[in-house]
């Protein structure tokens, strides 16, 4: 779903990347602290270049509603864009 408006699909790459960065640094903060002060450096360069791939891509659908979510608060819908058409 889009508002139509400009910027609504970088607001939602920028709120993608946001999302994937704070998972993978909890999981990776995580790993790091559950397994100091010998921490598997070899599993843990594989595990993060495989959640900064596929991170993004399974939040992306969720980040452009996140993102219309936001956008809303900030801009609501008023009775002039209920007009017009798609």
């Amino acid at each position: 779903m889009e508002r139509g408006e400009q910027g609504y699909l970088v607001g939602s790459y920028m709120f993608n990347i946001a999302a994937a960065e704070l998972v993978f640094l909890v999981v990776f903060l995580g790993i790091l602290a559950a397994t100091w002060p010998d921490p598997p450096w070899t599993v843990l360069t594989w595990v993060a270049g495989a959640l900064v791939v596929i991170l993004p891509l399974l939040f992306y659908p969720y980040s452009k509603t996140l993102f219309l979510g936001f956008d809303l608060i900030f801009n609501p819908v008023g009775p002039e864009d209920l007009g017009k058409s798609p």
